[in-house]
């Protein structure tokens, strides 16, 4: 028996880089024509001109991110005189801070965190492409979360417009979607839409055959040979399809590899997928959680409360609840609850009746909501 368990110092990990969430691969399959497409939209600006706008669009998981980040890095291979800008938008959701990020990657550094406007940051990123004839590429990762507040109009006419400021600037803007109900170009203003124009590239769900290809090549290349057996790895692309999510089964991969290493066993077996399974199935609600303000954790988990009792809930019931916890104006409120709508954490929608009545519910339970909250 003993040969069959690891000793104190072995691992089931191979490279566990792999299994990271922001691991870029080198081989990096099923997504050819997309690629094409995305540098069929950037090439202008490797000649000067400015790179056509972008709408990449797909369900979460279906390989955008990757898609751009090798793009961009083979742009950043051939040439200095395009500079690709990758936001995460999920972090950096204001204009200010966009444009500090676009700063960083020009300058080296962040602006000033004290005493500094954006018109500064803005004027100081003008001076710089055109002293050094650069050409700018913007991509918004999750660009649904500048939909709170309507920042996503503010951001995009600034990109956009920003040669009419600064003559000679030449910024092209690719904006991800991972939320198939948001039209962005419904959610823009005029002014922006008139110049965004944007391309659309969308990226349909992966197959069953191209998910277990994915897993296994990532097993290949994470796990060292015979921790994972061709059954559990149908297994795994099962709940793997079951979540909608290919990062949901690469996490899955991790924590079961973690779960066998954990009791010194050299394979992953049955039991270590569904316990692993039971926590990367809420690998979205983990992630956006952390990026939520205090009075938005708030918000949520009064929503979580009141949803144990009633799955379908007004937003006046839920606005009168969180009013005897922290002071709040409606329309703040409401403002916060289309971001978690935006976030794909609960769902806003319409009962008619005496009226358009506002209803919320939850797209998790409210018992995993609230154990992550706390």
């Amino acid at each position: 028996m003993k040969k069959n368990l690891l000793m104190w110092d072995e691992t089931l990990f191979r490279d566990p880089e792999v299994f990271e969430i922001d691991y870029l691969p080198e081989q990096f399959h099923y997504r050819d024509a997309q690629i094409r497409d995305l540098a069929f939209q950037i090439r202008p600006g490797m000649r000067g001109s400015r790179p056509l706008n972008t709408i990449c669009r797909g369900l979460p998981g279906t390989g955008k991110t990757t898609s751009l980040k090798k793009v961009f890095a083979e742009v950043e291979e051939a040439t200095r005189k395009l500079v690709p800008v990758y936001i995460n938008c999920q972090i950096d959701n204001t204009r200010f801070a966009i444009f500090s990020q676009i700063y960083r990657k020009l300058s080296g550094h962040l602006p000033p965190a004290s005493g500094t406007s954006f018109k500064q940051v803005f004027d100081a990123i003008a001076r710089i492409l055109r002293k050094d004839g650069l050409v700018l590429v913007v991509a918004l990762d999750d660009a649904n979360y500048l939909l709170y507040e309507n920042e996503i109009n503010r951001v995009l006419y600034t990109l956009l417009r920003s040669h009419e400021a600064h003559p000679g600037t030449r910024i092209g803007v690719i904006t991800i979607i991972s939320d198939m109900n948001v039209d962005l170009m419904g959610e823009v203003d005029s002014r922006v839409a008139s110049v965004f124009r944007p391309t659309e590239i969308y990226f349909p769900p992966y197959s069953v055959e191209e998910v277990s290809g994915i897993l296994q090549e990532r097993v290949l290349q994470g796990l060292y040979p015979g921790v994972l057996k061709s059954d559990m790895l149908d297994l795994v692309v099962e709940q793997t399809m079951k979540s909608g999510d290919l990062r949901v089964g690469i996490d899955l991969l991790k924590r079961a590899a973690l779960s066998a290493e954990h009791d010194a066993r050299r394979s992953i077996e049955r039991d270590d997928i569904c316990r692993a399974y039971e926590v990367s199935r809420y690998l979205h609600l983990a992630h956006s959680l952390r990026t939520l303000k205090q009075e938005e954790k708030t918000l949520l988990e009064q929503i979580a409360l009141i949803s144990r009792e009633d799955n379908e809930v007004t937003a006046g019931e839920v606005y009168r609840s969180l009013k005897e916890t922290i002071p709040l104006g409606y329309t703040k409120f409401y403002e916060m609850v289309r971001k978690l709508d935006a976030m794909r954490l609960l769902n806003l929608h319409y009962r008619q009746g005496r009226g358009r009545t506002r209803l919320i519910s939850l797209r998790y339970d409210p018992g995993r909501v609230l154990e992550h909250l706390q």
